[in-house]
């Protein structure tokens, strides 16, 4: 059998997964077998995506390992072939722990053998939108999809659940048609009821099993109080696998006294590099749940790293965290600590809990390594040679510090200082050797007496040396907690391979807007309210969340809905002239900024002889289902209170259309209502106008299961559009970097730091609706 990195990713799992599934000894073991008894059952070396998929999957959800053959059988056997049956087994074998399984009761309940064609499909969609038509027709895309989808599941329990939704997407488009304008207008939300102390009401209701619901919860409710059973401020000691040694009461006691109950957390992020959106959780989790609970939150920069530290990070980092919306009670360095953590590294090697070694850093890679053959060097002896290594008498990778201590993912005495003759951009020649991250994480949070360290699910492999290493040298212990990583397809988020983009040329650095690093998403047009909403849906959860762009692209739209004053830019400009208005003639036309609320103002733009129009509003053959302009259909201007109908086309010499000449009327004297209006600019602005898609054609770029090629062959080649010839209505000429637009019927736009005073720059936010092809 192959090594198991390969045979994982030979799976499906993305090399990371396989990595995180390895450091867990029980289901690295269980996937072993599983895959091992599937191969035997189908008689191949191979297993296929889908299927390792499932084996994945109940591997790591099965808590009977006697069932683990049973279950494997069945999934390669290809009887169980959905998550939803999978869940339904996992269940029953649950529920069932006593042999024998009843096979036919099992396959009944877990749909073995039912087959949902197509047709049962269109069938059940067409049955239950025919009993909604009535309020379908009257709500139109207003109406709740979900109750579609909830009836149709009902009677097509095992079907496919992203096949119903097209099916019912499909037929709700074949009743309705496209959606219009009025369509895509938001909702006025109704005005909810206060609650007595001024906080919003929350709808509560009770689930099947009779547990609390509460739809809609701000990160601040998610975050307040006892919400996610963390232990109160004092007592650690309550927490599952908090260690208690005869000095934990003293030291906590000391703790409370000094801190007096207060919640302090700390958001500690590296200055190597710029934040992401996965940065995004961790700033809301560790800063928000200081805010909701009347507590203080340190920006701590973990400074230990000379070789790729620099002051651009630094600054961005801050300017990041303060663009989210908070403000550190206190930014600190872990270069502060660099003497205290020096002394309290003497006193572990005094206690006969460190050694100096001389293993290279080759020796020190893999799993289930011997021992270092200076494991056991008296303390005096390794008290001299640190002193050593302090003042500079060994070479970079001659001597290490390592801790006596196995951590919970098997590695074996973790490096604690380690040798780098780099300048540090605070501390300058004076240190040449630095604390690692499994030393200084722990001690300078015991140092700013932090309550909870809250920190990624990666880092729980390190949780016991956490509080291994505190004790160790009876300092006070914080508690380490665990939540889920935010994660998002179609993209990169490591530091080396946006540098490698970066240095490719791919992306202009590191906030080109098609990256996902928070500056890149500021300079896109994405507010920071749409980014921490967004971190609210996905909730403070324990388990890994990986989510598509457009949930955040939509979280985006709806804040940009309210806040994004409306504007007229056209991007493919066709000429028109108004052949019945006389030369020089300007009229003022006010625009509403927002026209769903007028009463939130409005703007001024010119109407004139000329003007311009989308190349795309105009078409010389009709088409069904053309409600624009052409030959014989007139259209109405937006906001002017014309209708324009062709009086001549005028062409180049290669044919094509470069001009119209039109006739225009009031809408009131109008023969009959026109079927459209169009947006138009007078006497406008030029722009230049890019317009962004994603930057990776597939999901998982990094995955080498799906992008065989690597990350860098999988660049989508529309990625970035530059539109040089556009036009803007001149409402916008006074805008600030970063100000944000509606532009009506193109999109929401930021206007770019690029810009000058003769040239605007607009980069497109998110589209107006949600494509489809992105879901």
């Amino acid at each position: 059998m192959a090594d198991p990195l390969t045979l994982f990713t030979s799976i499906g799992l993305s090399e990371q997964k396989a990595k995180e599934t390895l450091k867990n000894y029980a289901l690295c073991s269980a996937l072993k077998d599983a895959i091992a008894q599937a191969q035997r059952v189908l008689g191949v070396a191979g297993v296929d995506k889908a299927t390792g998929t499932l084996l994945y999957t109940m591997a790591s959800r099965l808590r009977d390992p006697k069932r683990l053959g049973f279950l494997t059988d069945h999934i390669a056997q290809h009887k169980i072939c959905t998550e939803l049956q999978l869940a339904a087994a996992l269940e029953f074998v649950k529920s069932h722990p006593q042999d024998p399984i009843n096979q036919k009761e099992f396959e009944s309940l877990c749909g073995v053998g039912v087959v949902i064609t197509p047709e049962q499909i269109e069938d059940k969609v067409e049955k239950v939108i025919k009993k909604h038509k009535d309020q379908l027709l009257q709500e139109r895309y207003r109406f709740n999809m979900g109750l579609l989808m909830g009836e149709a599941r009902g009677g097509l329990m095992w079907a496919d659940g992203k096949t119903i939704k097209n099916e019912v997407d499909m037929q709700v488009l074949h009743l309705l048609g496209p959606k219009t304008e009025a369509d895509l207008e938001k909702k006025p939300k109704a005005q909810k009821a206060k609650a007595p102390d001024g906080e919003v009401k929350v709808k509560e209701e009770l689930t099947m099993n009779g547990e609390l619901k509460i739809e809609g919860r701000s990160l601040m409710d998610q975050l307040r109080g006892a919400a996610l059973n963390f232990h109160k401020p004092g007592e650690n000691y309550k927490t599952e696998g908090y260690v208690v040694t005869p000095k934990t009461m003293d030291l906590l006691k000391q703790h409370l006294e000094f801190t007096g109950g207060q919640i302090r957390t700390r958001f500690p992020p590296e200055p190597n590099g710029i934040l992401h959106i996965g940065h995004a959780k961790a700033i809301n989790f560790n800063f928000g749940y200081a805010k909701a609970n009347d507590g203080i939150c340190f920006l701590r920069y973990d400074d230990t790293n000379p070789e790729k530290e620099e002051e651009k990070y630094f600054t961005a980092i801050k300017d990041m965290v303060e663009w989210l919306g908070y403000k550190p009670y206190e930014i600190t360095h872990a270069s502060d600590n660099f003497q205290r953590l020096y002394d309290l590294a003497e006193d572990l090697i005094r206690r006969g809990h460190a050694y100096v070694c001389h293993q290279r850093g080759e020796e020190l890679k893999g799993h289930n390594l011997p021992p270092s053959p200076w494991r056991e060097r008296p303390a005096e002896e390794s008290l001299v040679l640190f002193d050593r290594m302090r003042r500079g008498l060994f070479a970079e990778g001659e001597a290490t510090l390592r801790m006596k201590i196995v951590m919970e993912d098997g590695k074996m005495d973790p490096v604690a200082y380690r040798i780098k003759y780099t300048a540090h951009h605070r501390t300058g020649d004076a240190w040449c050797i630095y604390p690692t991250y499994d030393y200084t994480h722990c001690l300078c949070d015991s140092i700013e007496n932090i309550t909870h360290s809250l920190c990624t699910k990666e880092f729980q492999a390190r949780r016991s040396s956490y509080f291994w290493l505190c004790n160790a040298l009876d300092v006070y212990c914080p508690v380490q907690w665990e939540y889920g990583r935010l994660n998002l397809t179609y993209t990169v988020v490591s530091k080396r391979k946006i540098i490698k983009l970066v240095e490719e040329g791919t992306v202009r650095d590191w906030d080109d807007p098609r990256l996902f690093t928070l500056t890149a998403l500021r300079r896109r047009g994405f507010p920071s309210e749409a980014i921490n909403n967004f971190c609210a849906k996905v909730g403070v959860t324990v388990a890994q969340a990986t989510m598509e762009p457009h949930m955040l692209e939509s979280c985006v739209r709806d804040v940009l809905n309210d806040h994004a004053p409306r504007a007229m830019a056209v991007l493919e400009p066709l000429k028109v002239t108004i052949t019945n208005l006389p030369e020089g003639i300007r009229n003022d036309v006010r625009v509403p900024d927002f026209p769903a609320n007028e009463f939130m103002g409005s703007h001024v733009v010119p109407f004139t002889r000329t003007i311009f129009i989308e190349q795309s509003d105009f078409r010389e053959v009709m088409e069904k289902g053309y409600k624009r302009l052409t030959l014989d259909q007139p259209v109405g201007l937006r906001h002017a209170g014309y209708v324009i109908s062709v009086q001549k086309v005028i062409k180049d010499a290669q044919g094509r259309v470069v001009e119209l000449d039109v006739h225009c009327c009031s809408s009131h004297e109008a023969a009959e209502k026109p079927k459209a209006f169009i947006h138009w600019v007078s006497e406008p602005q030029k722009c230049e106008i890019r317009l962004y898609e994603r930057l990776f054609l597939h999901k998982n770029p990094e995955d080498l299961s799906e992008v065989p090629g690597g990350f860098l062959s999988d660049i989508n080649p529309n990625s970035l559009q530059v539109i040089n010839s556009a036009l803007v209505d001149i409402s916008v000429s006074k805008a600030k970097v970063f100000d944000k637009f509606q532009f009506e019927r193109v999109g929401y736009f930021a206007l770019d730091p690029d810009s000058t005073a003769d040239k605007l720059v607009f980069n497109r936010t998110v589209t107006l609706k949600e494509d489809p092809g992105k879901m």
